[in-house]
């Protein structure tokens, strides 16, 4: 997958739209600096995708952090950059919805008191529409997901140093399949909600997609939702290339 420049190459199934950064290998002078400070708090906010058995409602540390991207972030920055300390925390909850984060939103997110707030949320708003189609009490139709994005990304205003937004996704590379489809929807609303939030955007289903030129969905998700270690990897790989995260970094 890492062509010339070793590991800080961009693999090929990065070539996806809404990568922000250069496909081609990333020269030293042109390497973004981390953007995280010694010190600083970065709180993931969102589902199962972001939950993967950490504690409830909040993880830290260890094992704490649970099994999937977040923990990855969290080795991969304490290994690469030692002489940072920083907090990461886990705030998802396997099965929430938008409408679910939102209402625990003050207390696992804003009272924390981070510097840095990532969002990956969307899911089940989505999912709840093709797997309890009866009960519509569970489904968060795309203007409400909206409105509940908008007002988390609103109370970050002026509290942190800056917000990330990851789009939900579904691992289908048939665009017209129900379910993806329906992803896509509420993807584009976290684009635009990035766009007028000044948060950085991380299009998930972009990067998957362009995986999917080269592996089954099945290698990453048996149920193209929820990843295996190698599409945590995936996950953590995108959120650290808009972090300005050196891979060939010396210590």
């Amino acid at each position: 997958l890492y062509g010339a420049g070793g590991f800080n190459a961009r693999p090929c199934f990065f070539k996806a739209e809404g990568c922000k950064r250069p496909v081609l290998p990333i020269k030293k002078k042109d390497v973004l600096k981390m953007l995280f400070q010694n010190m600083d708090r970065v709180v993931f906010a969102g589902d199962s995708i972001t939950d993967m058995y950490s504690v409830q409602p909040v993880g830290e540390i260890g094992d704490a952090l649970g099994s999937g991207y977040v923990r990855i972030i969290d080795s991969l920055l304490s290994a690469v950059y030692p002489e940072l300390s920083i907090r990461i925390t886990n705030s998802g909850v396997g099965g929430n919805t938008s409408r679910d984060l939102l209402k625990r939103w003050e207390r696992d997110v804003l009272s924390l008191n981070p510097q840095w707030v990532s969002v990956c949320i969307g899911i089940n708003d989505a999912w709840r529409q093709f797997d309890t189609p009866a009960f519509k009490d569970l489904t968060v139709s795309l203007e409400e997901y909206e409105a509940n994005l908008d007002s988390m990304l609103s109370s970050l205003k002026g509290g942190v140093k800056g917000s990330f937004v990851m789009t939900p996704y579904y691992i289908e590379k048939e665009k017209k399949e129900s379910l993806r489809a329906k992803m896509d929807e509420y993807g584009r609303i976290c684009k635009r909600l990035a766009d007028k939030h000044g948060s950085i955007f991380i299009d998930l289903q972009a990067i998957f997609d362009s995986f999917l030129q080269y592996k089954h969905s099945t290698f990453l998700a048996i149920d193209r939702i929820h990843p295996n270690q190698i599409g945590a990897v995936i996950i953590a790989r995108a959120f650290l290339d808009e972090c300005g995260f050196d891979f060939n970094r010396k210590i």
